[in-house]
């Protein structure tokens, strides 16, 4: 009996097994990660007013993002070339923190370079919708008009 030979293939099962386990850790991991963006993005369009299958609808949810941010949607465009697709994705991020009254390094860092973070702090997190780009949802003060001079005292 040549003992390289059973050694070569019992080497080669365990090598087999090893990485199959790796493959499945992965796609474990990877379908966690999925099902978090998902429900994320669910749960922030609900807090933005709009309904939270549209973040599952693939050009929808884009669309309904620039919404969301106040961009017109044709910006969506921008999205598919290479280059701008970086810049737009920036500016829609900015836009995004601002809208939940977060500032532009949160939008920045939490939503553009790490957002498997930052969008469950959005969705989970005490952020609420402020409107698109920031604008604040309750009215600003508004001067009040001159009074009538005061009657004078007798």
């Amino acid at each position: 009996m040549d003992y390289t030979t059973v050694t070569t293939t019992q080497t080669q099962t365990a090598s087999n097994a090893a990485a199959g386990g790796m493959v499945m850790i992965l796609g474990i991991v990877y379908l966690a990660v999925l099902i978090l963006a998902i429900v994320s993005l669910w749960k922030m369009f609900s807090k933005a007013n709009e309904a939270g299958w549209k973040s599952i609808v693939p050009i929808y949810n884009y669309i309904t993002l620039l919404k969301i941010v106040g961009r017109p949607w044709w910006w969506i465009i921008g999205l598919i070339i290479p280059i701008v697709q970086l810049v737009v994705l920036v500016i829609i991020s900015l836009d995004l923190a601002k809208s939940f009254g977060k500032s532009e390094v949160f939008g920045i860092f939490g939503l553009f370079l790490f957002g498997i973070v930052g969008y469950p702090m959005l969705a989970f997190g005490s952020a609420k919708y402020v409107g698109p780009g920031g604008a604040s949802s309750t009215p600003t003060a508004t001067p009040a008009a001159p009074s009538a001079p005061a009657a004078p005292a007798a």
